[in-house]
């Protein structure tokens, strides 16, 4: 995960065959699972987003064909942490620090 605005546009452009700049969003999850970069094009220029969890995992698709398409209330469930497969946190921070 170390990759940013432009590697992870190349990656975009090179391996899934997509244009980077057509507003898609286009979600990354680093080998551990903890952490997501979502790269997104808003009509004036690149944002990257990032999210780490403290506990848990992001549950991820398995792609059939290396990019996998899911709905906006998946991607919601997704940056939540919460399974998308069977909706309910995996975990909440009871106190901060």
């Amino acid at each position: 995960m170390r990759r940013g605005f432009d590697g992870l546009a190349l990656q975009v452009q090179e391996t899934l065959k997509r244009d980077p700049h057509s507003g898609h969003l286009f979600v990354f999850r680093g080998r551990r699972g903890h952490l997501i970069k979502v790269l997104w094009y808003d009509g004036q220029g690149m944002c990257l987003f990032s999210k780490r969890l403290e506990r848990g995992r992001f549950l991820w698709p398995s792609p059939a064909e290396g990019a996998v398409t899911i709905s906006p209330a998946q991607l919601g469930y997704l940056l939540e942490g919460i399974d998308w497969r069977m909706p309910q946190r995996t975990w909440r921070p009871t106190a901060a620090g």
